[in-house]
């Protein structure tokens, strides 16, 4: 894909002119994050790492990855459901991580005890890269998609206004007029309060269960402020004050500090190191409650690797989504090749062909939340190290997508302005609310697009690597 800014990228003078009214324009909209050094509070704050310029995203691909959305959505939906799907897939892998068995033990229990939550909320971000194939021709292929905690929905929606000024300054009115407007917080916030309006109680709040350290504040604040825009009240606490102060009464309603809790709204929970014992038990009793979960943790479960990794199995969509055949073949044109690393001949073959050809390959554990993957001479390394170990269960081995990279130049506080090669994600937020069997809301809701530097492999915004952009359809 040629960029369609070649001119611009040889007027230095130009360029330099742009990027000061590029951060002025970010802050000016909102674009922003607190400060490393003083990541809880805002007294100091820096706008947001972004490109300088729109990246260009080839139309055809952007169309197909928000067709697809409303289809992963009732994927996601369905393998929640599949108490046996979910135990027969994570079997292997459950044995070797400690995480995923913790969390697979409170769905089991909480499935015991009997679901008490009336009302499902999906919230979920599918992210996508654009694999130009032998010859040449760019396809969508899926990287993952996020289940629990999907972020950049609030400041992704105010991206666009940044990069259509920075093209009006460069003498680009037309091009700039051609962005599309984006505006996830809306869409994400519309799922919320449609939960909270199905779960019935005018005097219930929304929960953000947030982080200790919370440098991406203003991203949640976006649609927070979407929440209160209507009338419904918010608290933000972490699974610490849950523990200390929360309580369930004899029909299971949440009070949180002697509030009714409607919501929980993750923003948090979806890595080990947000867990300590007290933690495990907060996110319990969270489980068993009335109160709405976004996500519940059998969504969390459906967002795992090794689930990716099984859905790409023949004949494995068409019984989860009985009847759906097209949406079954809109899913699977989006697969990139995955590969299962369990014990035996099938994973004995596929881990030897990786250690001899490590760069075809990238190693994935059971993580979220970005810079986890392995690849190259680390994935052989770790490879060889683990190839028969049943703890290479608990990894899912993905064929390595090979995007063309274009020029731009990378906005971060304190550093310097040069043009860098840089490959692009396209993340399409989905959202879908179901009480009891009826799919009430079902709907794709913006954006995200995320360029990086392709010196580095992996890890997104928040990990510090990507930066936010918005696409320029071509």
């Amino acid at each position: 894909m040629a960029a369609p800014w070649e001119d611009v990228l040889r007027d230095e003078a130009a360029i330099r002119e742009a990027a000061a009214v590029a951060v002025d324009a970010a802050l000016l909209h909102g674009v922003l994050m607190r400060t490393e050094r003083e990541p809880n509070a805002s007294d100091v704050v820096n706008y947001a790492p972004f490109t300088l310029l729109p990246s260009a995203v080839p139309s055809a691909l952007f169309e197909q990855a928000y067709a697809v959305q409303q289809d992963f959505n009732l994927l996601v939906d369905a393998i929640s459901q599949n108490k046996e799907f979910l135990e027969h897939t994570l079997a292997s892998t459950i044995k070797v991580d400690d995480f995923t068995a913790r969390l697979f033990r409170i769905h089991m229990q909480v499935l015991e005890e009997g679901l008490a939550q009336p009302v499902f909320l999906g919230i979920n971000r599918s992210d996508y890269m654009f694999d130009c194939g032998v010859d040449g021709t760019p396809a969508l292929k899926q990287i993952e998609i996020n289940t629990i905690a999907a972020s950049f929905g609030g400041l992704t929606s105010r991206t666009a206004a940044v990069h259509g000024q920075v093209l009006k300054v460069l003498g680009k009115s037309e091009e700039a007029s051609r962005l599309l407007p984006n505006n996830p917080a809306k869409g994400l916030a519309l799922g919320i309060a449609k939960a909270w309006e199905l779960y019935g109680s005018q005097s219930a709040v929304v929960m953000f269960l947030v982080e200790k350290v919370q440098r991406n504040i203003f991203d949640q604040r976006c649609v927070e402020n979407e929440l209160w825009n209507r009338n419904i009240r918010v608290i933000r606490k972490r699974f610490r004050d849950v523990f200390e102060k929360g309580s369930l009464d004899d029909d299971k309603r949440l009070y949180v500090d002697g509030q009714e809790v409607a919501v929980v709204y993750y923003r948090e929970g979806y890595v080990p190191k947000n867990y300590d014992q007290q933690n495990w038990e907060a996110r319990l009793l969270l489980e068993r409650s009335r109160a709405v979960k976004c996500p519940d943790i059998a969504t969390q479960l459906a967002g795992t690797k090794k689930v990716q990794q099984e859905l790409s199995r023949p004949g494995t969509l068409e019984r989860l989504l009985p009847g759906r055949t097209e949406a079954v073949a809109r899913i699977r044109a989006t697969f990139a090749g995955l590969y299962s690393l369990d014990m035996g001949e099938e994973g004995d073959k596929i881990a030897a062909t990786a250690i001899a050809d490590p760069d075809r390959f990238v190693l994935k554990p059971q993580r979220e939340g970005g810079g986890n993957n392995l690849y190259g001479e680390e994935l052989r390394q770790v490879l060889e190290k683990i190839r028969d170990s049943p703890e290479r269960t608990s990894y899912i081995l993905m064929d390595k997508i090979k995007p063309q990279p274009a020029k731009n130049y990378l906005l971060r506080a304190h550093s310097p302005l040069q043009v860098s090669e840089c490959i692009s994600e396209l993340g399409i937020f989905g959202v879908y609310v179901r009480q009891g069997k009826e799919m009430v809301m079902n709907k794709a809701a913006g954006h995200l697009l995320r360029t990086k530097a392709i010196e580095h492999a992996d890890g997104g915004v928040a990990a510090g690597v990507a930066v936010l952009d918005t696409p320029y359809l071509v």
